[in-house]
């Protein structure tokens, strides 16, 4: 991608800073736009995307651009989470991965979609998990835009209180797929509650939990719900999309955020995401790993070992020695 506008702010020095480490890129995203229809980028314009204007990603984003944006770093491995691709036809997208995957070798794990409230759920989720390379599903439960309008979704068959939705979130458990959790950071709380039920399923909680208000009081809300999740031994959290839709990347603000999630979860439930091509939009794939791993820099080598590999290596089964 293009340099992102605005650029970010408040970088440290990098130089001297040791890159030689494996990673294990735990979320991104390729899009090809012939291949595979993704409305969001083609037709239906997002009305409340997460990084505000999105036009640069409205083109094809192939295993090349990804390696030109990677290119520097020791990415091993990479999982492919869903990427918005019409949930009308759900199995389309994993195909194509399956084909991408065949000729490129990248990526090596799919997180795949499925509706959980729907009457052919089950259906849909039988038929991702045949794929081997699936190991779990991103079903988006409907969510408020703000912290005001929290409980307006209550009644929405596909929000978190919905009793279908619920049962459809625990047949992961029979087709042992895990969950990639999104949800803003004003859900947080109430869906650590939902998570109680099923405390054998693998969980993930994406992008740091979404901390979108950066006040004491956004910051407080975020705590709270983070720390509901950290007491639940079977979640973990990617450390992702950090950037705002109204402001630049701003590494003191976010080192905050990621040393307090890193504090809640411990470094063994705790792995690196890009989230490429998206975080494009606010910081280059370089800099975000030279970012975070500068936060950590003071840490052991096995923490920052499992930060960057080997907690994704173990969460989505990337080596078959690992039970």
């Amino acid at each position: 991608m293009n340099h992102p506008t605005p650029p970010p702010v408040n970088l440290p020095d990098f130089s001297g800073l040791d890159l030689e480490f494996d990673i294990i890129d735990s979320h991104h995203h390729l899009f090809d736009l012939e291949a595979v229809y993704y409305p969001w980028l083609t037709d239906r314009p997002e009305a409340h995307f997460l990084l505000g204007d999105y036009d640069p990603l409205k083109q094809n984003y192939s295993c090349v651009d990804y390696r030109a944006d990677s290119a520097g770093l020791r990415v091993v491995k990479t999982v492919h989470v869903e990427a918005e691709a019409s949930h009308a036809t759900p199995i389309r997208e994993t195909e194509w991965l399956t084909k991408v995957m065949s000729t490129e070798n990248l990526p090596h794990a799919v997180v795949a979609h499925a509706w959980l409230h729907r009457d052919d759920s089950e259906a849909v989720l039988e038929r991702q998990a045949s794929f081997e390379a699936v190991r779990g599903i991103r079903s988006k439960p409907t969510t408020s835009h703000s912290l005001a309008t929290q409980d307006k979704v209550r009644d929405d068959p596909a929000s978190i209180h919905s009793l279908q939705w619920r049962k459809g979130l625990g047949l992961l458990r029979k087709y042992g797929l895990s969950w990639d959790l999104r949800v803003p950071f004003w859900h947080l709380n109430e869906v650590a509650e939902l998570c109680w039920l099923y405390p054998d399923l693998p969980i993930v909680v994406e992008h740091t939990g979404l901390p979108w208000e950066r006040t004491e009081t956004g910051l407080a809300e975020w705590r709270k719900g983070m720390e509901a999740l950290a007491e639940q031994p079977n979640i973990c959290v990617k450390i992702s999309e950090l950037g705002l839709a109204s402001k630049p990347w701003d590494y003191l603000e976010n080192r905050r955020v990621v040393l307090e999630a890193l504090e809640l979860f411990g470094f063994e439930r705790a792995m690196f995401a890009s989230n490429f091509p998206v975080a494009g939009l606010r910081i280059g794939y370089f800099d975000q790993v030279c970012a975070i791993a500068h936060m950590v820099r003071d840490c052991s080598d096995a923490e920052q070992r499992a930060l960057f590999h080997d907690t994704a290596n173990r969460f989505y089964r990337l080596d078959p020695s690992i039970p």
